[in-house]
């Protein structure tokens, strides 16, 4: 540990709601997961302690098992009653009115922006837990500027303790993997087209799914839809595969093998996935929102729009040119790098010091 960092470690000990950490693969797991990770890699003396309701294994600080016979209400009674006497309290959304210094983790206000995504109860309670957040919190903490200028629109009490911090590409994401054990494995045909995600009405699947569908015949590219199902889920047309979850290595592999990531969201706070897609040296066609941009820049190309044949036009005409696509991916391996989960860690750390003291 340098002395810049040594002047960062905060003096009074941190807890941090660590349910998150190693857990599915979403992108709200991901942060959790690589950033404490590389907060122990930068600072592993700094006085960090996790909080869960369960074990976890290979945690990089020490973890405290808290227990509770209030099932949902963890987060709002069992564990702030185990940290009351911590300097600083880091969580996911929702603080609880027991926590007196708060860092609240906010990924994006997607539920404030399209409500409609979302069932009801849960729009709901997302709105109340970021609505006390604002209220309470110390600092808050996001994971990009477009989604920093809406958590200040839609919640205005967060105005002027928000700060952007961007994520970066998971380091279990690995260039180079061999593609094809695993396409034997999932039965998947080359040449194919790729997403990954929850599939949430949010991350809008059926785009990508009636996009490709509208591919020329002549093109034999499928669709490869990776990730767990969710509510609301759509058909996946005549070219869709789904695999289901797949490890972080298989993960790899499809990334390594696709001739383009599709990245069809209606609205994200990062963009966790076009990043991957790059290090992995797969083009990426993604949907005109901010955060994307934010993620990709000019390493990626973006839809004029939310309809199916703007994206099957896209497609046909540049998947043929392979001088495109190579520039393309040339350009996602020089941009990706520019994000760092040591330097996320970095900041994280200095907002700690800052809060607890």
């Amino acid at each position: 540990m340098n002395d810049q960092i040594a002047q960062k470690i905060p003096n009074r000990p941190v807890a941090v709601d660590a349910r998150l950490f190693a857990g599915s693969s979403t992108g709200d797991s991901t942060y959790w997961t690589a950033m404490l990770n590389a907060l122990a890699e930068i600072a592993l003396e700094a006085p960090i302690r996790l909080f869960s309701d369960r074990p976890i294994p290979d945690a990089p600080f020490p973890v405290e098992v808290v227990r509770s016979r209030w099932g949902r209400l963890w987060s709002l009674v069992a564990f702030p009653l185990a940290t009351r006497r911590f300097g600083a309290v880091h969580v996911q959304y929702a603080l609880s009115p027991l926590v007196r210094r708060g860092i609240s983790t906010i990924h994006d206000v997607s539920f404030f922006v399209g409500p409609e995504w979302f069932r009801p109860k849960d729009a709901a309670l997302l709105k109340a837990g970021t609505r006390s957040a604002a209220k309470r919190a110390k600092r808050i903490i996001t994971v990009s500027e477009p989604s920093r200028s809406e958590i200040e629109h839609y919640l205005p009490l967060a105005k002027g303790k928000t700060v952007a911090i961007e994520n970066a590409c998971p380091p279990w994401i690995q260039a180079g993997v061999d593609p094809q054990p695993t396409l034997e494995k999932y039965g998947v045909e080359t040449p194919y087209l790729l997403t990954v995600g929850t599939r949430w009405p949010r991350k809008n699947m059926e785009l990508a799914v009636r996009a490709a569908d509208l591919l020329p015949r002549d093109m034999p590219h499928r669709l490869v839809v990776t990730g767990k199902a969710g509510w609301g889920d759509q058909e996946l047309g005549n070219r869709g595969k789904a695999t289901g979850y797949v490890s972080r290595e298989e993960l790899s592999a499809l990334y390594a093998g696709a001739e383009l990531y599709l990245a069809p969201s209606r609205h994200e706070g990062f963009g966790i996935p076009v990043l991957e897609a790059m290090r992995c040296g797969c083009p990426v066609l993604a949907s005109p929102v901010d955060a994307f941009r934010a993620a990709g820049g000019d390493a990626v190309a973006y839809a004029p729009s939310f309809e199916p044949q703007d994206w099957a036009d896209w497609m046909s005409e540049s998947l043929a040119d392979s001088g495109k696509m190579l520039a393309m991916r040339e350009r996602g391996r020089v941009w990706e790098p520019r994000f760092s989960w040591r330097e996320s860690a970095r900041r994280h750390l200095e907002i700690y010091a800052e809060v607890a003291g």
